[in-house]
């Protein structure tokens, strides 16, 4: 089915193109969403006429989400989930959660505009990209923790795995000190028994004497 694009279309075409895609990728999407018309020589003509307008609002809304890219990009969203010991969620953080974030922030964001290329199932950091515009994407970053204090800590540069072992090596060195504690109270307990029996030798002997 041949369409002629109204807007760039990633890995598609340019404004202005006319394209061979399938009927139900034009139906459900590009004439849906209003990225396209029909390749009819009614429609290339009412494009041929609104080219100017058309440009000209497809430049307008371009310097909009070139600006709003600017302050958006690089950005870190919490995402509270949760997970197991090991950092597996339970479930999954999907573009809505990744819009819903970023509008709490400030960000007027659509789901539609959000590509999560790989599910994120587990704790960390996680990047995501965001389609403003046909011509301008920008990425960001989903901290997605238990709780503020392990985003925070994540944040630093720090893994849940890294986490982990370090709470590990804590509890082992607080064991390790906790029977160092209690032999260095046996041993004290050890001496004052030999102490005492010497103590109580000398006094037996002064008492023969």
């Amino acid at each position: 089915m041949q369409v002629i694009l109204l807007e760039r279309v990633a890995k598609l075409g340019q404004m202005g193109e006319v394209v061979d895609v399938k009927p139900g990728y034009a139906r459900n999407y590009l004439l849906l969403q209003g990225k396209a018309l029909t390749a009819s020589k009614e429609n290339i003509a009412q494009f041929e006429e609104q080219k100017a307008q058309l440009e000209a609002r497809n430049l307008e809304t371009k310097k909009e989400a070139e600006s709003l890219g600017a302050k958006l990009d690089g950005q870190q969203f919490v995402v509270i989930r949760q997970a197991s010991d090991g950092g597996n969620l339970y479930g999954s953080v999907t573009t809505r959660d990744a819009a819903m974030v970023a509008t709490e922030e400030g960000f007027s964001l659509d789901r539609k505009q959000v590509i999560i290329r790989a599910p994120i199932k587990e704790l960390g950091l996680h990047e995501v990209e965001v389609h403003l515009h046909p011509e301008v994407m920008v990425t960001i970053l989903l901290n997605v923790a238990r709780s503020p204090e392990e985003a925070e800590l994540q944040a630093s540069g720090k893994s849940i795995q890294e986490l982990a072992a370090e709470e590990e090596a804590a509890a082992e060195f607080e064991i390790a000190e906790l029977f160092d504690d209690i032999g260095s109270a046996a041993s004290d307990d050890d001496d004052l028994a030999e102490t005492a029996g010497v103590e109580t030798e000398a006094d037996e002997d002064s008492e023969e004497n």
